[in-house]
């Protein structure tokens, strides 16, 4: 296919060509007073606090031996200044550890990469991973102990807890609970078990928002006891996505991400790509990236998946002869995945019911795919029970009057519960409350005692993987807000009152490594830091097969469906709320719409005009006696009649991310916790969204080269013929070395991590919602995304859009200092103390990456 053949598009405007459109391309530049805006000094601060502490408490803050002062007499072997030393640890995701190499500069953490070693990064690191070292040095993270509204300290906070332990002991512990996120952490769960043998009535309770309940219930069902799986995307010739987050959210996703883009390359698999077909409500990655894609309202998706099952002999033939929408689409699907039996995957969402689990474990089980493409293993989490209906009952005991004390450990049920619980309400009647927690945020408000956590990179801890295996994590820089972790609260409440994570860390694993005849135990735990996991630590493969009459599981009706549908769905930067006091997320583009600085409900482009509906229009939308105003935003490919919430915004408490974007988890009830029916009325008011999706436009120029997989295997180069461009400069001359980079946009999925990982490498400033809107973003690099097609079912491609180091570059010519120059190896460089702000470069520069 030529490139001529396809005309691309950004945005709904751009293809109208409406007159907004045109004013906004015709005027490219801002005017100055747009640009500076209503930024103040006190904003500017806000913004800037964190890149700065990043920049300056890295450089001052605590050294990394107080103890040693002098100079080295020899230096060390390994240590070059300028030069960065790597360490390992695992940052963690719903208790799931990721594992990373932290960069030191002269001792002090600057910057996080993949862990090549580590299962599930494979040398990549999410863009939330590389944020996460902007949060280690945010100033506004909790810093002072609080009991009863005042400022506290740790001596009195243990002495007060431990009184309460003896007296929690004369009553076998009962009325304490505990709350936890998902736990995976071997030396937490050896901890949690011992408070339970010494308070035998102690209950623990679990709570995700974004949990993983309706996949551990069907495989209750299917296998007779909850399992996880491990998928081998790499072996999976035929794909089939059902609102799939398999590239990017599920437990694991960084190595299917990586897997799923080596099968796409034709050079890499003797032209034998993999084939993916996605039905979806709203646009997710793999979709985008799916050769075949269908948008579907939710129930269409189950009546699809029951058509499959029938189809592919997984439930009784008869569903394959009900009359569903895209039958034939669907039957082509289904004879694709037939033909690749034990080289075919079937994948759903983590929000779809458990009967779609159920359709997919069917399916999965006559394809053949268990023992292939999807190896069942035994929970990673330490408790596999339901999270939904643990936090329900643990609600219900406090606002009985069950519970007197409640430790809460990094997890903020006030605003991620379901709205019906009134979690807040019932937490009033808990007379001690604990809350352990990186920032003051709404449970820490609500609770009688706030102790600070420390950041992952600041404690001793330990993490299983999507697959089980451990990873320790050490700490790269010592406390920098005097925070706990974990570990060492529930010491104290073993009656430990100075609890130290490393020896309870270390301690555990010596007593593993005694009892499983490990070796030396020193070379094993050196090791295991120096690797970044512990060997042969991965989950044992669960000795389990689905049940020979699963179909009959399947015997379930459609579920019911109204006018309108919401779906809640995690914010690919913030993710459930717990980073969105962190800007380089709050001001990352966002996949799809390219928003930054808010939230907005996404709807379908036919659903808008049918209701009558524009991008930036605030409506009520209302569910079952509660309400939220929020703008609206037109995305191509939303499924017709539903409407995506993006969670983690509307905080009401916290840093940074307080007051921004509306509350959607307050349209979340226990019955309805991914989807709900609604009722939308207009307000007649707008809001402006920061989007920049129409900035930064390359014209001009074909936008997407491209070209089928048979085009490619008759001529790999027939994409490398560019035009010849005229020029009256003479070309350089490279007598020795010549940069260059290439990326492959076939596998480039659009998840922005090359976006955050630009901006912590350079420490690049946010400059706020305002500069935005004024198109003022400070991205160095940025990735652009593309439509063609109709508007309700386009296609997407995304182009990663960095410096293009120009041959004959137009920022170096116009610029009246010379503060930009070409090198020998053709490398763009500037020369900043010369730069005199003109910003001549940016307005010269045709792909508009120049800042």
């Amino acid at each position: 296919m030529s490139a001529s053949a396809r005309t691309y598009w950004r945005s709904l405007e751009e293809l109208a060509e409406t007159p907004e459109f045109a004013a906004a391309v015709e005027r490219e530049v801002p005017r100055f007073g747009e640009v500076l805006g209503a930024l103040d000094r006190r904003r500017f601060l806000q913004l800037m606090a964190a890149s700065m502490a990043l920049g300056g408490l890295s450089a001052c803050g605590p050294e990394p031996n107080p103890r040693q002062l002098l100079p080295y007499v020899e230096q060390p072997p390994g240590i070059v200044p300028g030069r960065s030393r790597y360490y390992a640890t695992a940052t963690t995701s719903g208790g799931y550890a990721n594992g990373v190499l932290v960069a030191h500069q002269m001792a002090r953490p600057v910057k996080v990469e993949g862990n090549p070693d580590h299962p599930a990064s494979l040398g990549a690191a999410s863009a939330i991973m590389q944020a996460t070292i902007l949060t280690l040095y945010d100033p506004r993270r909790a810093q002072s102990i609080v009991g009863d509204g005042q400022i506290d300290t740790w001596e009195r906070f243990v002495t007060m807890l431990y009184e309460r332990r003896g007296h929690l002991l004369a009553q076998g512990g009962e009325g304490l609970r505990l709350l936890t996120g998902t736990v995976t952490s071997p030396s937490l769960a050896a901890q949690i078990d011992a408070v339970q043998k010494q308070l035998p009535a102690m209950r623990w309770h679990q709570w995700e928002p974004l949990h993983r309940d309706n996949e551990l219930a069907a495989s209750q069902r299917a296998f007779g006891r909850p399992v996880e799986c491990v998928f081998d995307v790499g072996a999976a010739d035929v794909i089939f996505a059902v609102e799939s987050d398999l590239i990017s959210g599920v437990p694991g996703w960084l190595a299917y991400a990586r897997q799923f883009a080596a099968h796409r390359r034709p050079d890499e698999t003797h032209g034998q790509m993999s084939r993916v077909y996605a039905i979806e409500s709203t646009p997710t990655l793999i979709g985008v990236k799916a050769d075949h894609r269908l948008s579907m309202r939710p129930a269409e998706l189950f009546e699809a998946m029951r058509y499959l099952a029938g189809t592919t002999g997984a439930g009784p033939a008869s569903w394959g002869q009900h009359d569903v929408k895209d039958a034939s689409w669907l039957k082509a699907a289904a004879q694709d995945l037939m033909q690749s039996r034990g080289r075919a995957l079937v994948h759903v969402g983590r929000e779809q019911p458990v009967e779609m689990h159920l359709f997919a474990d069917a399916i999965n089980s006559v394809l053949g795919s268990f023992g292939t493409t999807i190896r069942p293993i035994e929970p990673v989490a330490v408790s596999a029970s339901a999270q939904q209906q643990s936090l329900h009952e643990l609600t219900t005991e406090m606002a009985a009057g069950k519970v007197d004390t409640l430790v809460m450990l990094e997890t903020n049920p006030v605003y991620t519960a379901p709205a019906d619980l009134d979690f807040a309400a019932a937490l009033k009647r808990v007379p001690v409350s604990i809350a352990l927690t990186l920032y003051a945020d709404e449970t820490a408000d609500a609770s009688t005692w706030q102790i600070p956590a420390t950041h992952e990179y600041e404690a001793w801890s330990d993490a299983r993987a999507f697959d089980g295996a451990v990873t320790i994590q050490q700490p790269q820089v010592r406390r920098l807000y005097g925070g706990h972790s974990a570990q060492e609260l529930l010491a104290v409440l073993l009656a430990d009152t100075s609890p130290d994570d490393h020896a309870l860390v270390r301690g555990y694993w010596q007593q593993q490594a005694q009892q499983k005849g490990l070796g030396d135990f020193e070379a094993f735990w050196h090791e295991s830091l120096r690797v970044g996991i512990i060997k042969d630590s991965a989950a044992a493969a669960a000795a389990v097969t689905p049940k020979s009459d699963l179909g009959a599981e399947l015997q379930t009706p459609a579920p019911a469906e109204g006018a309108v549908t919401v779906l809640f769905r995690a914010d690919p930067g913030v993710w459930d709320g717990r980073f969105t006091d962190n800007p380089w997320l709050l001001e990352m583009p966002r996949p799809f719409t390219r928003l930054t600085w808010d939230n907005a409900a996404l709807i379908a482009p036919a659903t808008a005009a049918r209701l009558g509906i524009k991008t930036e229009d605030v409506l009520t939308i209302a569910a079952d006696g509660r309400s939220v105003r929020a703008p609206f935003f037109i995305l191509p490919g939303q499924a017709p009649d539903c409407i995506t919430l993006p969670l983690g915004f509307g905080r009401r408490a916290g840093g940074l991310g307080a007051g921004v974007g509306f509350d959607a988890y307050r349209l979340r009830s226990t019955e309805a916790l991914w989807r709900t029916q609604v009722t939308l009325s207009k307000t007649g008011d707008t809001l402006r969204l920061a989007t920049t999706q129409q900035q930064d436009r390359v014209a001009g120029r074909d936008l997407i080269h491209e070209g089928t997989l048979a085009e490619y295997q008759k001529n790999p180069g027939f994409l490398e013929q560019p035009k010849k461009d005229q020029s009256l400069y003479p070309d350089y001359k490279y007598p020795r070395n010549a940069w260059a980079i290439a990326i492959d946009l076939n596998s480039c999925i659009g998840c922005q991590a090359c976006v955050v990982a630009c901006q912590a490498e350079n420490n690049v400033p946010v400059v706020g919602k305002d500069q935005v809107l004024a198109g003022r973003a400070m991205h160095w690099l940025r990735v652009d995304r593309y439509y063609s097609g109709a508007p309700d079912a386009p296609d997407v491609a995304f182009e990663p859009m960095p410096c293009m180091q120009c041959e004959n570059a137009p920022c170096e010519v116009v610029c009246p200092v010379h503060a930009t120059v070409h090198d020998h190896d053709g490398l763009n460089l500037m020369v900043y103390n010369r730069c005199v702000g003109t910003r001549f470069c940016s307005n010269n520069c045709p792909y508009k990456v120049r800042r």
